[in-house]
């Protein structure tokens, strides 16, 4: 088991976001956690990643307890994040927001072999290596920010909502990412309102309701759960 929660809650002050939740994903998974707004899938991601403290629950990372541990470190310990609303540096090129994903780094050959990585994976990137991030499309922003959280190296790579605004046809090609990501070796947690796309990939999956988790399944039996395509899917 690469990651696990047990009973997390999380409080904004007075208020709970989070009220027990327990979930793991093992090495190698594509894991979805879908909800709606409000859900608390992004706090979970924080909480994951060491931005938001735990107010009770541990969290379990390759074996250790990493409920105390600093967000920084856990990057190195093989943990990143690509973030909601991709947060890139708009005034950094292309390449500078790559090289700020390995700032833990200090493998040269391993950095120049994992840029050529990323480069692989998103063309486009390449295309565009010394252009402002800021100037780039949606899409493009997207990719940069996957890219960046991948020249970490990461054995769990946190995804939150990485289909969020952009157009049915780049959805698609970054889902295809994601997947071709998890099969080069990659465990992926992937946090997405597109259920469709998220769970047709995920070989697990857990639905977030008002910070509980009410279902869990495979990717395939969440899909095709009745409740789950009323609520998530527009199917009555």
């Amino acid at each position: 088991m690469l990651l696990e929660l047990d009973n997390v809650t999380v409080a904004y002050g007075r208020i709970e976001a989070l009220h027990g939740i327990s979930l793991h994903v093992d090495e190698g998974e594509i894991v979805a956690l879908i909800g709606a707004n409000g859900a608390g899938k992004t706090t979970t991601m924080r909480a994951i990643s060491g931005i938001r403290a735990l107010a009770g629950g541990s969290i379990r990372f390759n074996g250790e307890d990493i409920s105390r541990l600093r967000a920084d470190l856990r990057v190195g310990r093989g943990l990143c994040q690509s973030p909601e609303g991709r947060q890139i540096f708009p005034g950094m090129t292309v390449l500078e927001n790559l090289d700020m994903g390995a700032y833990t780094r200090r493998d040269a050959a391993g950095i120049a072999a994992d840029l050529e990585r990323v480069f692989g994976l998103f063309p486009r990137l390449a295309e565009r290596r010394k252009q402002a991030g800021g100037t780039l499309s949606g899409g493009e922003q997207q990719m940069l920010a996957v890219g960046r959280a991948l020249m970490s190296r990461p054995k769990l790579l946190l995804l939150d909502e990485p289909s969020m605004g952009l157009a049915p046809l780049v959805i698609k090609q970054i889902f295809d990412i994601v997947t071709e990501i998890n099969q080069q070796g990659t465990t992926v947690l992937l946090v997405e309102q597109n259920a469709q796309q998220a769970l047709s990939r995920a070989h697990r999956g857990y639905v977030l309701e008002t910070g509980r988790i009410v279902k869990e399944g495979t990717g395939q039996e969440l899909l095709h759960d009745p409740a789950v395509k009323e609520a998530y899917l527009g199917v009555a």
